[in-house]
């Protein structure tokens, strides 16, 4: 039976190819659309596992997620360090990061930030960030950096190559900072979330980027202009006086920081440089219960418009906003399917009234009609699964070819991951549902009687 029906398509292989690919293409978009959105789910919430508060300047949380963990958008004119503090300094704080944000490297996010980020930043369900190569941020200077396993590969930077980063998000560059470089102290290990695609720098060198744009310029033919750093000649004297004062005072504090907060693998965990505004805050609660109380205090700080963002709470927003997007194209996959099977039932039926003589003969030399039937209910199986193993290759490709332009844009992994129950459960049912299809055309030959199929019309 099954070499007969295997023969029996192949003289009618161009109607049974395209039949083939109209079921293929709707396995791999049906299975492709689930992928994606477990995928970004995945991604998701693995990138802000270890986040239990954001606060950031008065805005949609939606879009404060995005901005701070996904590098994706921006957060508005930022929140003064006199809020870190007071945030940092609250009893239920277990930690706080403060994070700068608004210039990009070749296409990819630049955060500023200090060590206590890859102290107490967890993906994955709690892991911690690890090194590849290198080390985290050191003491030594600010013009240290730190990418992430993405950015090194695209681009093949190693620890000491040196880099140059440029205002403005995403892949527009407003302004190229190459009069302020940064050299690579540490390669990060691969996420598989957002961080993979970030370059890091330390607070002080992000200010210091947006410091020497912001200098006044002074008239090169006034000769009485003060020069650009403010003082005369006459202050030169005092000025090198009072740098020595704030060496001291500086080295002093970032004894006593060192002391207070500890090390991380070698790096001072203690806030060495205070900006004036930053972007948003990282907040670790020593007992997650406190959340809400946290959260309505930073909502109703008078000095400061700020916004506390439960993580959980922000990606539950986001799936619904995108549930409609799903939905649909859930619903599009499920009428190509439709689409496909209703191909072979016209293609089995078109085909069955020059087939008449056929099942005639084959009534006629013994065959009886269960057998005509089991006949077209089998072509219609070695279809639906050929149509299935070809969706099953396609999705493969598709997801190969996609996967690292999803991760460089988005910063989301589909990987090709080993199909689950769930998938394994829809291919079933659209196999069942082709077996289900050939019952029309199946049941039309059964009907057929010895004498219709001999019969001669005119």
């Amino acid at each position: 039976m099954l070499g007969f029906s295997l023969r029996s398509l192949w003289n009618r292989q161009f109607v049974a190819g395209l039949t083939v690919l109209a079921i293929s293409l709707s396995v791999a978009l049906i299975l492709g659309v689930e992928r994606l959105r477990d995928g970004a789910r995945d991604s998701f919430a693995n990138s802000a596992s270890g986040i239990d508060l954001i606060v950031a300047p008065r805005g949609n949380s939606v879009q404060i997620l995005m901005a701070t963990v996904f590098g994706v958008g921006g957060t508005g004119t930022g929140m003064t360090w006199e809020s870190f503090e007071w945030l940092e300094d609250r009893p239920e704080v277990a930690w706080a990061v403060p994070i700068q944000m608004g210039d990009n490297h070749r296409g990819y996010p630049v955060i500023g930030t200090d060590a206590s980020y890859f102290e107490h930043f967890r993906h994955s369900g709690g892991q911690p960030l690890s090194l590849a190569a290198g080390t985290f941020f050191t003491g030594d200077g600010a013009d240290a950096a730190v990418i992430g396993a993405e950015v090194a590969a695209r681009f093949g930077y190693a620890p000491g190559a040196v880099i140059v980063n440029a205002h403005g998000s995403g892949e527009v560059s407003f302004d190229l900072h190459d009069d302020a470089p940064f050299t690579i102290s540490g390669v990060l290990a691969p996420t598989g979330t957002a961080v993979d695609r970030m370059v890091f720098v330390t607070l002080e060198g992000f200010d210091t980027l947006h410091a020497q744009e912001d200098a006044p310029l002074s008239d090169p033919l006034d000769s009485t202009a003060t020069p650009a750093n403010g003082h005369g000649e006459d202050d030169a004297h005092d000025d090198h006086d009072a740098h020595d004062a704030r060496d001291a005072h500086g080295d002093y504090e970032a004894h006593e920081d060192h002391e207070d907060h500890g090390e991380y693998e070698g790096t001072e965990v203690g806030h060495g440089h205070e900006p004036d505004r930053i972007n948003a805050v990282y907040v670790g609660l020593i007992d997650r219960t406190n959340v809400l109380g946290l959260q309505r205090a930073v909502n109703e700080r008078p000095t400061d418009a700020l916004s506390a963002v439960l993580p959980a709470v922000a990606l539950a927003e986001l799936w619904g906003i995108t549930g409609t997007a799903e939905r649909a194209m859930r619903l599009m996959a499920w009428a190509v399917a439709l689409a496909g099977m209703i191909g072979m039932v016209v293609m089995l039926s078109a085909t069955l009234d020059t087939r008449r003589r056929e099942f005639a003969i084959l009534r006629s030399v013994g065959a009886t009609p269960a057998r005509i039937f089991g006949l077209i209910v089998t072509e219609a199986a070695i279809l639906t699964a050929a149509g299935l193993m070809l969706g099953l290759v396609l999705l493969t490709v598709a997801t190969f070819v996609t996967d690292p332009i999803l991760s460089a844009r988005f910063g989301l992994r589909l990987g090709l991951n080993v199909f689950g129950a769930r998938e394994l459960v829809t291919l079933f049912v659209i196999f069942c549902a082709g077996l289900l299809a050939s019952l029309v055309p199946a049941v039309r030959v059964y009907r057929m009687t010895l004498a219709d199929g001999l019969s001669v019309r005119l």
